[in-house]
């Protein structure tokens, strides 16, 4: 059992050591979790010798006022033989034989957290004793309650030493040891008032009595040791100090408990009591009820440190890595992340994620609607047949077919293609730029830092522009290629007898009869409409090859090869994450690597039991 109170003593100190001291925080604590006893009461109350008797020395530093300033995590423990000492955990591997210089680094400790100003603090200082005199046990003794603000402190410092106090004692896991002097009316105890307000029914306090041998003559606390004054789940437990005049004079510590025994033993009122009363009975019965709690609250320490480790770790996770500090390592990085959203942009395209599919509907949809808007029929309507096909002869009419008229006809129907082919590029653009900035706001680790987020975003749309004007002229290349070079074999199937083509003594307004201008409107749209069937099919494959493709290629080769170019400062600046972030990411490292070494001595004392 005794490595159970020994376990709780090991964790206590991981948490001061990382930081996690019951306060209120946003980060879980381990703290409230675990099972202590708060030795709770007012100036003057025989607290701070009540302590000093459990121990068997003297260690606590004395004085005017309040003199407790932080709470101080008293760890015993017992040893069979050897010198006692004292050892601190703000300063390892120093020990203290010379108690009177234990009491001394007490005082300058607190100085150093609070400053020379009697102001107080919940930074705990922990202080272990070796001592084959002490039993295994861990108090945690706090500022003592007051009244009044003395010189040198504000007006607060009476509210803010009860609310340190209230938020150690109204925690659950802690067991409350109420020390009230026998010489004051119980009904005006600090310790028993506070004491009741979170523990109304009395199940986790331990009331100790002092001073009774202060008591005014002809009283006694008969009633209050059995429990009839004021009851408690537990049994009150009378102590008695030394003295003013004793502690001047240096009594020794191993007399005054003889002492103190004997008082019991042989005064008439406590006799029949006498076994279960004294500072050594104290601490053997704080000390077996803390391993029993402690006991008891394992199996619901491992679950709350188990499912705490997976919530911290989601979180750290989720933050993210911590920057680098060396030129390669900042360079790695911004890469890595700089491929992680290259490669969400892939799966976009490739149907792993939603996104990559309206590009397709442009190709199979909006392109196709567009040349149908073109309506070749009107642009080859009898009147414009008749209009082109006369310009283009000229003042000498054509001898057999109207070839430069019928190369206008097609030239000026195919030219409007380049409409629907540019609208087509810009289309695909707009949906890669939308896929770009939603993949951007996908990658996690570029939520980290907005400058690299922002030249990711604005390198990514720069290549997009880049492919866009390569598809674009690509695109049109082939619709001006089909409109620089006509199918002759299409043309030479066509009709070649005089009587079809036009008459030469004919004004030239009248040159050609109406069936065959409706003839080569018709021939020319038959042509167009078999050139749109082809541009359909390779207009896509342009721009596919052109933006697609090369998106996914090489989306950010340029960005890449800037990067190389960058010394360590501007990488620096590429990650410049949000403090509040890189603040949150050390606290949630250092709160897990306390549950984790909080794991494994418990893990340690399971497997030994």
């Amino acid at each position: 059992m005794e490595n159970l109170i020994s376990l709780v003593n090991k964790l206590q100190r991981a948490c001061t050591a990382l930081g996690d001291h019951g306060e209120e925080s946003a980060l879980p604590t381990l703290w409230d979790s675990l099972p202590a006893i708060a030795v709770v009461g007012g100036q003057s109350s025989g607290k701070s010798s009540v302590l000093e008797s459990i121990v068997g020395k003297d260690f606590l530093p004395r004085g005017a006022g309040i003199v407790t300033r932080r709470p101080l995590v008293l760890q015993l423990h017992r040893i069979d033989e050897g010198k006692e000492y004292g050892e601190f955990m703000h300063l390892p591997r120093k020990k203290f034989s010379d108690f009177a210089a234990l009491r001394q680094e007490i005082s300058d400790e607190t100085d150093r957290e609070t400053g020379r100003t009697k102001q107080i603090s919940s930074v705990p200082i922990h202080l272990s004793i070796y001592s084959p005199n002490v039993v295994n046990l861990t108090l945690i003794d706090l500022p003592g309650l007051t009244k009044v603000a003395v010189e040198g402190q504000s007006e607060s410092i009476v509210q803010d030493i009860e609310n340190m106090v209230r938020s150690f004692i109204e925690k659950p896991n802690c067991i409350i040891l109420a020390i009230s002097p026998a010489n004051q009316d119980l009904a005006t105890s600090d310790a028993i008032k506070i004491s009741r307000e979170v523990d109304p029914k009395g199940e986790r306090t331990f009331g100790v009595l002092t001073k009774i041998d202060l008591m005014d003559q002809g009283t006694n606390a008969v009633d209050i040791l059995e429990g009839r004054a004021y009851k408690l789940q537990f049994p009150w437990i009378g102590v008695v100090n030394r003295s003013q005049a004793d502690i001047n004079k240096s009594v020794d510590m191993i007399a005054a408990r003889r002492r103190e025994r004997e008082y019991f033993a042989t005064c008439p009122e406590y006799q029949h009591m006498a076994s279960r009363m004294g500072s050594e009975h104290l601490g053997k019965i704080l000390s077996k009820h803390l391993e029993t709690v402690i006991k008891s609250r394992i199996p619901g320490l491992q679950s709350l440190i188990n499912k705490t480790i997976a919530e911290l770790e989601a979180e750290l996770s989720r933050l993210g890595r911590s920057i680098a500090t060396d030129t390669g390592g900042k360079l790695y990085m911004v890469m890595e992340i700089s491929r992680t959203f290259d490669q969400i942009f892939k799966e976009h395209l490739d149907g792993v994620r939603p996104g990559g599919d309206k590009i397709y509907s442009v190709f199979d949809n909006q392109f196709p609607a567009s040349l149908k808007r073109l309506h070749f029929d009107k642009h080859l309507s009898m009147e414009n047949v008749r209009k082109i096909i006369t310009e283009a002869d000229g003042y000498q009419p054509h001898l057999i077919a109207p070839e430069q008229g019928y190369r206008r006809l097609v030239e000026s129907s195919l030219v409007t293609i380049r409409g629907p082919a540019e609208a087509a590029v810009d289309a695909v653009f707009s949906i890669l730029k939308e896929l770009v900035q939603k993949s951007v706001s996908e990658t996690m680790e570029l939520k980290q830092y907005p400058t690299l987020r922002a030249e990711v975003l604005k390198a990514a749309i720069d290549s997009l522009e880049r492919m866009k004007e390569e598809s674009k002229r690509a695109t049109l290349q082939l619709v001006d290629m089909e409109c620089g070079y006509l199918t002759v074999e299409f043309f030479r199937k066509l009709p070649q007898d005089v009587e079809k083509g036009g008459n030469p003594t004919h004004s030239i307004f009248d040159r050609y009869n109406d069936s065959y201008l409706r003839r080569v409107g018709s021939t020319v749209l038959s042509y167009v409409n078999m050139v749109c069937g082809t541009l359909r099919n390779s207009i896509p494959k342009s721009i596919v090859y052109c933006q697609v493709r090369e998106a996914k290629r090489s989306l950010l080769d340029h960005f890449f090869a800037e990067l190389g170019t960058k010394e360590s400062k501007q990488l620096g600046k590429l990650l410049d994450e949000d403090p509040a972030i890189m603040q949150r990411r050390t606290s949630i490292a250092k709160r897990l690597e306390l549950y984790r070494s909080a794991q494994a001595e418990i893990d340690a004392v399971a497997w030994a039991k």
